[in-house]
């Protein structure tokens, strides 16, 4: 692109000369093509995006942990037949990640690296529609079921954010 630029001026500065042969004298422009273009450097987020992490750390601990005490009640009460409170505790997991959603995007939001802001965003809403959704728990009725499929379902919802706070 720099050499496509760089034709075109010197193009235009040639044809200029040439219509302006007949004349005694003409002045060519300073090339403005000749002084090296400043660098913009890269801001660093490094030392904010550290500090989100750390706060999306405890959002992990705590919320999921929640979520997960939540998912073995459920477990212990669709082993035992009991439908109603396996319902309940179903609903209570689903609410979990709404709220574990709902807290990456807050500690995300005001994030300085756009990136890690809309990794945050995109995270969220991962959590958030699998508590909409329900299947993924719904689906889950032992311990090895619930071992089998939550590295997956974990992997996919911190898939976002895991590349900046790894």
């Amino acid at each position: 692109m720099r050499g496509a630029i760089l034709a075109a001026v010197v193009g235009g500065m040639l044809l200029s000369a040439g219509c302006a042969a007949d004349t005694s004298e003409v002045a060519a422009p300073a090339p403005t093509w000749a002084t090296p273009a400043a660098t913009v450097a890269t801001p660093d987020y490094s030392a904010d995006t550290e500090q989100v992490c750390g706060r999306l750390d405890k959002v992990f601990t705590t919320a999921l942990g929640d979520f997960g005490t939540q998912m073995g009640k459920m477990i212990a009460h669709k082993e035992a037949k009991d439908t109603d409170q396996a319902e309940k505790a179903e609903k209570a997991a689903a609410a979990e990640l709404k709220t574990v959603g709902s807290q990456i995007r807050k500690e995300t939001a005001a994030a300085q690296n756009p990136d890690l802001k809309q990794a945050g965003v995109t995270s969220a809403d991962k959590f958030e529609n699998s508590a909409k959704d329900r299947e993924y728990i719904a689906a889950i009725k032992t311990a090895k079921d619930l071992d089998r499929t939550l590295k997956t379902q974990l992997e996919e919802w911190l898939s976002p954010v895991a590349g900046y706070c790894g």
